[in-house]
């Protein structure tokens, strides 16, 4: 057995060691390892949570990549698209995408008796992963499209629903303007169901409906669509994706992923990438500042014994790390609290939802968490690590310590 660890194990488990003068002080570095491991362990499970949460709306909403014409306009309506495509409705040159589906967007107007809302039509037909918008449904059912007739279901916002005085089963017409003779087309609709993104680009101007109704107002036959929306198996690796497909379709379509289609959105996002780092180093900081304090008050203390195991002819680095396992050992109860503490609140709030968050700033309404197993080890072997480096150079003054002068130190 190493010397170093078991005499540094006997001395921080001793009878003694719990009634000396150190004993406060131990137990307040104790705490404040805990607490930082606690507050570190938030953090990053709320930040790398909250990053994630809000990629996967905006991708899951739609679509983790657009597929466009080249040239497309910078209009809210979509440019025609033959249906036609070797990616569709399979992509085998990029196995890393799980779904192709095409959708035709058209702007109107919403006019009811009290008010009017400009919104944008969303086109979508029977290929659309309606299981995938489920998380989004706050009342009602998806419309149920098919492939034979014009369905006059629509799928509405609740912010717009609202703002308009509608809801489940209420109808509403809207209309729209053709660019050739600018005349409006009227439309009436009836509300199948209620969507909440928490996005304030989604809930204040998206409607969903049966695709068709854009291709008969824009005089396309059924094999014309807007986009194609592409879902990936990985929403972290969007962006080298995006460029895989980019050089598998033809040259005159523009592959963009919804990192860059919502540029000013993942740029706030990164803001969390970079507070976990500030944060975590403020925290381990803190731990380590403690866990030194700690080492000179023992090696003050037990001046004494220094002076005893030199006598004996015990080296200084045999010591010095005696004394680093001590700290690190007396260490270990504050990182066990801390995960206990740590992970118990990130359980709760993850099956519970405690914590809300205004979602007209965060574009979620709960906190969400999100487990990262190695982060979490990563986390608590740094901190086991860090502060063993860096107990290193307090532990120096052991070295200076003579064994005529220890022994008679009281």
């Amino acid at each position: 057995m190493n010397f170093s660890w078991w005499f540094s194990k006997k001395i921080a488990l001793g009878k003694n060691s719990k009634n000396n003068l150190s004993s406060i002080i131990i137990r307040i570095s104790q705490i404040s390892v805990a607490l930082g491991l606690i507050v570190s362990l938030v953090t990053i499970s709320t930040g790398v949570g909250a990053r994630k949460a809000i990629k996967e709306k905006l991708a899951d909403f739609n679509g983790h990549i657009i597929i466009k014409n080249y040239n497309s306009n910078t209009s809210l309506n979509s440019d025609s698209l033959s249906i036609h495509q070797k990616f569709y409705p399979k992509f085998p040159q990029v196995p890393e995408i799980v779904h192709v589906q095409a959708i035709a967007n058209k702007s109107g107007v919403i006019r009811t008796k009290e008010n009017f809302s400009g919104v944008i039509f969303k086109g979508v037909g029977t290929d659309y992963d309606s299981i995938r918008f489920q998380k989004f449904m706050i009342k009602g059912s998806f419309p149920k499209v098919n492939k034979d007739s014009i369905v006059d279901e629509v799928l509405l916002s609740k912010k717009i629903a609202d703002e308009m005085k509608l809801d489940v089963d209420s109808s509403f017409v809207m209309y729209f303007i053709q660019q050739e003779d600018m005349k409006p087309i009227y439309r009436r609709f009836k509300i199948s169901g209620l969507f909440k993104t928490d996005i304030k680009n989604f809930d204040d101007q998206i409607m969903l409906g049966d695709i068709k109704h854009v291709q008969h107002l824009n005089r396309w036959d059924s094999s014309t669509v807007g986009n194609f929306e592409l879902f990936v198996n990985d929403v972290e690796k969007i962006d080298p994706i995006t460029d895989k497909v980019q050089r598998n379709i033809p040259y005159n379509l523009f592959a963009e992923s919804a990192t860059a289609t919502f540029a000013q959105i993942n740029d706030w996002i990164s803001i969390f990438d970079k507070n976990i780092v500030i944060i975590v180093f403020i925290m381990l900081f803190v731990v380590v500042i403690n866990m030194v304090m700690v080492l000179l008050i023992l090696i003050l203390e037990r001046t004494h014994s220094i002076g005893i195991l030199k006598a004996f002819g015990a080296t200084n680095w045999r010591i010095r790390k005696l004394f680093i396992n001590y700290a690190l050992f007396i260490m270990l109860p504050g990182l066990i609290a801390g995960n206990v503490i740590g992970l118990g609140i990130l359980f709760i709030q993850k099956y519970f939802g405690i914590v809300k968050l205004p979602a007209e700033n965060y574009y979620l309404s709960i906190a969400p968490v999100y487990f990262d197993i190695n982060s979490i080890i990563l986390l608590n072997v740094g901190a086991l690590l860090v502060s063993a480096i860096v107990l290193l150079l307090p532990s120096y003054m052991i070295s200076k310590i003579t064994p005529a002068k220890a022994i008679n130190f009281r």
